[in-house]
């Protein structure tokens, strides 16, 4: 199937590693050019911007480099975000506006920066990665799960917002997917529970204990990043304001 991408510009947030990295290659391997982005340190790219864009500053930040790099922005993928282990009993005030400023406030200041020239052009494209803990939230990280939500409604506002313009906002919300952080969390378990060393048998415990699904397996980052190039193409024109789970039909509800 032929994307069409060959002549859009794509900025890809928190490229510079894991699930980032591998959308913006596959952008980039079906022929957008690409701008990948990493908080503290420009990625070693042909086109690459830093600043950390939990703050205005830093969005602001990496708002100069795109513009100085002569690009205009057709795709921007906002794929940056972050939780950690926090729990009701531990998250107070500071952690609630430290995972909002992460995993909304990021993706709503680049959003605003960029959807005026999308405008302008009558077509662009803003993806926002979420998580299924936006459809089905589990106890603990509350104010990750809270910020992911937020970032979903913020998208269905958005895509209403640009209503006419060409331009079509979408949130993608994996499941459990198959990075190094993962795989090292999984594979300390296996170790401990005598899960053996095959990834195979790990994952297979993995879907038994924590994440049954009718796939029986997690994804990989490749698959993901499918997803999101395809969102991202002009073949997506008619999908628009959708918050799309891929996550091996573990969240069960029509």
């Amino acid at each position: 199937m032929q994307l069409h991408l060959e002549n859009k510009t794509a900025l890809v947030t928190g490229s510079d590693r894991r699930t980032g990295e591998i959308i913006a290659d596959t952008l980039s391997a079906e022929g957008a050019t690409v701008i990948y982005h990493g908080n503290d340190l420009a990625p070693d790219k042909p086109l690459s911007v830093c600043g950390h864009i939990a703050s205005d500053e830093g969005c602001e930040a990496v708002v100069r480099a795109v513009a100085e790099l002569g690009h205009g922005i057709d795709i921007l993928v906002n794929n940056y975000g972050s939780a950690d282990m926090h729990r009701w009993s531990t998250a107070n005030t500071d952690k609630w506006l430290e995972m909002y400023q992460i995993n909304v406030l990021s993706a709503a200041r680049l959003a605003k920066a960029f959807m005026p020239a999308m405008k302008n052009a009558g077509w662009g494209r803003i993806i926002n990665l979420g998580t299924i803990g936006s459809h089905q939230p589990n106890n603990i990280m509350p104010a990750y799960y809270a910020a992911k939500g937020a970032l979903a409604t913020l998208g269905v506002s958005l895509a209403k917002e640009l209503s006419g313009s060409g331009v079509t906002v979408n949130t993608v919300a994996p499941g459990l997917i198959r990075t190094e952080q993962v795989e090292a969390m999984f594979r300390k378990r296996a170790s401990k529970n005598g899960w053996g060393d095959a990834w195979e048998d790990i994952v297979a415990k993995v879907v038994e204990t924590d994440y049954p699904n009718p796939c029986g397996r997690i994804a990989e980052r490749e698959e993901v990043a499918d997803l999101v190039t395809f969102l991202c193409s002009p073949r997506a024109d008619f999908i628009n304001g959708q918050n799309i789970r891929i996550d091996g039909g573990a969240v069960q509800y029509v």
